[in-house]
């Protein structure tokens, strides 16, 4: 990504627009949570129910807490072992938060690994929402071809900003949600079970 397509991207969030970037698993369509207009486009462009909740991109861990009740000692410990990289954690949202970027009272954030999602984030300087770039329903996509493929009547309408590039595709962000009873996964990814088992076995190590 070069200097003038950053320039780009941040403008178009600035306006409220939808940004599509590659993070390090597959493309991701970006826009500011704090405006309501840019979530109502956001949810219109991949035909999502506000239901399910969007996960967001942390421009640095110290923006986690902003967003969440509390970061319990295991939600930390995950953290610092995994980010930035591909592992998102659900913890309980502060309740002023938008309540269509949760899932029953939660919200999944990661800060993410080397990408153009996480320079954009990172430049932006607050969370933006990190939604894979698809329709509901159909495959994430790895590239900037195969967005502007997917979305090419919204490119026609000017509702989409796409920064060129392509990500890596394979598997998504592994997605955790940490309890007082421990972690559990909510979605299968770049991360593996055993080693979350290992960092939460080592934990419950110390507590001994």
């Amino acid at each position: 990504m070069t200097d003038e397509q950053l320039r780009f991207a941040l403008s178009a969030l600035s306006r409220g627009e939808v940004v599509a970037a590659a993070t390090e698993t597959f493309f991701g369509l970006l826009v500011d949570p704090r405006l309501a207009g840019a979530l109502d486009k956001l949810f219109a462009l991949k035909g999502r129910a506000a239901l399910k909740g969007v996960a967001l991109l942390l421009p640095g861990k110290e923006a986690w807490r902003a967003l969440v009740a509390e970061i319990p000692p295991l939600a930390e410990r995950l953290a610092d072992r995994f980010w930035p990289g591909p592992l998102s954690i659900a913890l309980r949202a502060r309740p002023e938060l938008d309540r269509r970027l949760t899932v029953d009272g939660t919200v999944a954030v990661r800060w993410p690994g080397a990408s153009d999602a996480a320079r954009i984030t990172e430049a932006f300087g607050a969370p933006l929402t990190a939604t894979s770039a698809n329709v509901t329903g159909a495959p994430a996509c790895a590239s900037a071809e195969e967005v502007n493929s997917a979305f090419s009547a919204a490119l026609g309408r000017g509702e989409l900003a796409v920064v060129p590039g392509r990500a890596s595709g394979g598997e998504p962000s592994t997605l955790v949600a940490v309890t007082p009873h421990g972690v559990r996964i909510v979605r299968s990814g770049r991360i593996r079970e055993s080693d979350l088992s290992r960092l939460v076995e080592a934990s419950a190590r110390r507590q001994m």
